[in-house]
This record gives structure tokens, C-alpha cells and sequence, in this order.
């Protein structure tokens, strides 16, 4: 399951040459994070409620060129892998058809009582893209 969501660059996100400062493409794989998980049915408050929580545990982004203010980024991901107690989602960010950026996310599965790493849960695992 893939999933994409548009941003529209605030000035707020850019730093003193006026292109999106670094940390925050960083951000914006998690606001893609939380829409794929909630297309999947699974918002994040709902998991919590489950009982898991999703710490990231590493983080990857290659910058390939920059956004800028106002630039209306297409931010799409998917779950690449799912295996034991981690998830690994990838993320691309584009202005129109060009990428900008990408990289991935890492969470481990983690029981929000006793924060001990347990196996992702079903819904997890079924999201990660197969490889073709």
C-alpha cells in the first residue's frame, strides 16, 4: 500500500536562503507516516490504544535538490518492510516531478505497558510493498 499526501511549503520552513531547512523533510515523513497509517484504518492513536507504540529507532534522507517556499510538495511513502519487532517505511518528496528527497523511517514494535519490543502487529506486516 502506497500512500501520498500534498504540503504547501510555509514560510516558517525555510531557513535564511529561503529553501525548507534540513530537519524538516524529516517532519514531513511523519506527517506521511500518519496518513498512511490512517488510510490503512490505523491512525496512530489507535494503535496506542492497542496497547503499541512506534519509537523510531533510525532515520536515512538523501537531499537531491531543495523545496522552497511555497513549492507544493507531493510526499508519498509505503511500508518497504516489515520484519520481527521493525517496520521500515520509505518516503519521497517531489515538487511536480522532480525528487527533491528520500529516505526512510525505522520503528521498532514496542508494548506501551511494559516498553519491551513485541512482533508488528498483523496490520503491519500485510502493508509491506512486495517486491516485484
Amino acid at each position: 500500500m502506497k500512500s501520498e499526501i500534498k504540503y504547501r511549503v510555509p514560510y516558517a520552513d525555510t531557513d535564511q536562503m529561503g529553501v525548507v531547512y534540513y530537519a524538516n523533510y524529516l517532519e514531513y515523513f511523519e506527517r506521511l507516516r500518519n496518513e498512511l497509517l490512517r488510510e490503512a484504518g490505523k491512525p496512530y492513536p489507535e494503535i496506542e490504544r492497542e496497547g503499541i507504540m512506534l519509537p523510531v529507532v533510525e532515520t536515512y534522507c538523501r537531499y537531491i535538490a531543495p523545496a522552497r517556499y511555497d513549492d507544493l510538495l507531493r510526499i508519498s511513502g509505503w511500508v518497504e518492510e516489515a520484519k520481527g519487532v521493525r517496520i521500515k517505511i520509505r518516503c519521497e518528496i517531489r515538487n511536480g516531478e522532480s525528487l527533491l528527497a528520500e529516505g526512510w523511517t525505522v520503528h521498532a514494535c514496542m508494548d506501551a505497558r511494559t516498553r519491551r519490543p513485541v512482533r508488528a502487529p498483523a496490520f503491519l506486516s500485510a502493508m509491506a510493498v512486495r517486491p516485484v
